[in-house]
């Protein structure tokens, strides 16, 4: 059995390894080949005669599906499994597993990160306080407006492990929690209160997104919905790029519609350079690291070698198309 990684290097960075997995994989007979990095122009050629291939980003669409005969199982290396044209795994009877939860907790952790970024403008004294606040004629140098999250109104979309795990952070801050779910009142946890999407729009001083990208969903942030919303709330999305239009954001907060936007993602990534949001005022962009710290990482490779050894025992685990 020959297992193909083709995009190994944004799991190990400089400070993990798949050595587990080839452990594992020795102790089956199989062999393991991995790549840094995969094109879509090398990824057919690289998986030629694969029975299993492990994939970050590397998109494994319905043509390369076609090309690979062999081709048995597709382990994501993430939560999200929209690299992955499913229907056609699904019609070849090739397995698609995903890596659930492991990054839960290091998301839930930025999302506040930004936010405190916004509402303390942390790294703003720290970079300046060396050169101003010597200066200052009184104990304190300040010329930010500094905002207490208590009493605050945190309003969520998508009420799954990340955003329950958000709602929990807030809530520890003292801040209202409102959601907006599919999930019915009486099995939320206690002090989240269900509301509608306008209700959220309308009332969340804090508007974080934690949904799936779905045709419902994209660009669900729009002109009209900013509209709806406080002109001093702050959006943070670490969910997916593509669930806001950039174009719309950007203008909102050119034109003092939107307090502060905070991102993780971006509709593409790395960005253009013409991306509006690199040149928006109180915008505040980290390259897609929320899922990244060493602990979320050390999960995912672990549940990586699991869910493959699941499948060649035959009996998968964290099948996404069964």
């Amino acid at each position: 059995m020959k297992v193909v990684i083709l995009d190994g290097y944004t799991v190990t960075q400089q400070d993990l390894s798949w050595k587990e997995l080839e452990k594992a994989l020795e102790t089956a007979g199989a062999e393991l080949i991995t790549y840094d990095r995969t094109s879509a122009e090398e990824t057919a050629a690289r998986c030629h005669d694969a029975e299993a291939v492990l994939t970050n980003k590397v998109m494994m669409t319905a043509d390369i599906i076609a090309a690979l005969p062999h081709l048995r199982y597709i382990g994501v290396l993430a939560t999200g499994y929209n690299v992955v044209d499913i229907e056609a795994a699904r019609r070849r009877g090739i397995i698609v597993t995903n890596i659930p939860a492991y990054s839960t907790a290091s998301v839930a952790q930025l999302v506040f990160a930004h936010l405190l970024n916004v509402t303390n403008s942390v790294a703003h004294y720290a970079d300046e306080n060396p050169y101003r606040w010597p200066l200052s004629p009184d104990f304190l140098w300040m010329d930010t407006p500094l905002t207490e999250l208590a009493g605050k109104t945190f309003g969520i979309y998508g009420l799954g492990n990340i955003g329950t795990a958000v709602a929990r952070i807030a809530q520890a801050f003292g801040m209202k929690v409102i959601a907006v779910t599919s999930q019915q009142q009486e099995a939320l946890p206690m002090g989240i209160e269900k509301v509608t999407w306008e209700t959220a729009l309308r009332e969340a001083d804090v508007l974080s997104l934690h949904c799936p990208l779905t045709p419902e969903t994209r660009a669900m942030i729009n002109t009209a919905t900013l509209a709806m919303m406080k002109p001093t709330a702050i959006l943070i999305n670490t969910g997916r790029g593509p669930l806001i239009s950039e174009q719309d954001v950007a203008h909102a907060l050119h034109d003092n519609r939107l307090a502060a936007y905070c991102a993780d993602v971006l509709s593409t990534e790395p960005p253009a350079a013409d991306n509006p949001l690199l040149s928006a005022p109180r915008c505040y962009l980290t390259p897609h690291i929320a899922w990244a710290t060493h602990e979320a990482r050390e999960r995912l490779i672990a549940t990586a070698t699991a869910n493959l050894k699941a499948f060649i025992d035959g009996q998968p685990v964290n099948v996404v198309n069964g």
